[in-house]
C-alpha cells in the first residue's frame, strides 16, 4: 500500500464510474459497480473505505495547522451553500483536494451544511466539459463553483507531438465561454486551481499514457488561467515545487498524492481567506 492506495486500484476505483457513465443501468448500485470494474464487492467496499479512512486523516493533519483553522473562518462561504467542482483527471480522485477541503470544513465549521458536488471527470478536456457544464454544473444552483482544467487540454498525444491536444487558443475559448456560463448565474467569483508541472520523466514511463505533458505547454495554459477575474490558486502553479517535488504525486509524476492534494487544499483556503491583490487573482465580485 503506498499513500493509502491498494496496489493496481487507484486507476480502478479512485475515479468514479457513477460520474463517467450517469446512465448505465445499475450505476448506482455498488455491487453493479464493483463488478463493472472487475472486482470483488468486498474488496471494492474495503477500498472504498481506505479512501474515506484517508481522507479524514489527511483533513485533520490539514486543521493541525492553527494558520489553516484561523483561515478556515474567515472563509466566504455561507453555511448552507453549493459547491461545485469541475476538473480533470488530477481532481477527479476520491481522495483528492476537494474531498479533503470537503471533510476540514465540515470537521471545523460549526452546523456546517454545505452541498458538495464533485463534478470531475478523469483525461477530459474543456471541450467536453464546456458541453456538460449546464446538466453537471449549472443544474445544481451552485454558490460556488471551483474550475481545475488545463492537465489534459496540454498534453501531446504519442501519435503526433507537434500539437496538443487542445490548442492554446480553443483553450482560452473554452475557459472564456465556460466563465461566461457561470457569471451569469453565479453571484461570487469563479475560483481556479491551476495545474501543476508533471514529473515529465515519470510520465514517460507509464504505457497507459496517450500522450505527454510538458511544463513549457503547461506554463502557457496557465497564464491564460491567470488572467482571468476571480479566485486564482497559485497562479504561477509552484505548489508542489520548484521543480516539483516527486512526493507530491503519484508515481505516474502525473497525478497527485495525498500530499500534494492537502497542498492545494491549503493553498485554496489560505487565498479564499484572504484580500490578494487583484492582479495574484484576488476576490473579484462582480458589480452590482
Amino acid at each position: 500500500m503506498k499513500n493509502g492506495y491498494i496496489e493496481g486500484a487507484k486507476t480502478k476505483t479512485t475515479a468514479s464510474p457513477e460520474k463517467k457513465y450517469p446512465l448505465l443501468p445499475g450505476v448506482t448500485d455498488p455491487e453493479a459497480i464493483a463488478d463493472f470494474i472487475g472486482i470483488e464487492y468486498g474488496e471494492y467496499q474495503s477500498i472504498l473505505e481506505n479512501f474515506s479512512k484517508q481522507v479524514n486523516m489527511a483533513a485533520e493533519e490539514l486543521l493541525k495547522d492553527e494558520e489553516i483553522q484561523s483561515a478556515i473562518e474567515k472563509l466566504p462561504f455561507n453555511h448552507d451553500d453549493t459547491i461545485v467542482l469541475l476538473g480533470d483527471s488530477v481532481s477527479d480522485d476520491r481522495q483528492g483536494w476537494f474531498q479533503i477541503l470537503q471533510t476540514a470544513l465540515n470537521l471545523q465549521i460549526e452546523k456546517a451544511d454545505f452541498k458538495w458536488v464533485d463534478a470531475s471527470l478523469g483525461g477530459e478536456t474543456t471541450t467536453q466539459a464546456m458541453l456538460r457544464l449546464s446538466r453537471d454544473v449549472l443544474s445544481h444552483e451552485p454558490d460556488w463553483v471551483f474550475l481545475a482544467f488545463g492537465n489534459d487540454d496540454a498534453q501531446r498525444p504519442h501519435l503526433n507531438e507537434s500539437r496538443t491536444v487542445i490548442s492554446l487558443a480553443e483553450f482560452w475559448e473554452n475557459i472564456s465561454t465556460i466563465e461566461e456560463a457561470l457569471n451569469q448565474q453565479l453571484e461570487n467569483p469563479v475560483v481556479w486551481i491551476t495545474p501543476t508541472p508533471p514529473v515529465t520523466e515519470m510520465m514517460v514511463q507509464v504505457p497507459l499514457f496517450h500522450g505527454v505533458l510538458h511544463e513549457e505547454d503547461l506554463n502557457e495554459y496557465r497564464e491564460v488561467i491567470s488572467g482571468k477575474t476571480g479566485y486564482i490558486v497559485d497562479p504561477k502553479g509552484s505548489r508542489m515545487g520548484n521543480p516539483p517535488e516527486a512526493w507530491n504525486y503519484m508515481s505516474d509524476g502525473f497525478h497527485h498524492s495525498i500530499a500534494g492534494h492537502i497542498t492545494t487544499a491549503k493553498e485554496a483556503i489560505k487565498l479564499l481567506a484572504s484580500d490578494a491583490p487583484v492582479h495574484e487573482g484576488s476576490k473579484v465580485r462582480k458589480e452590482e
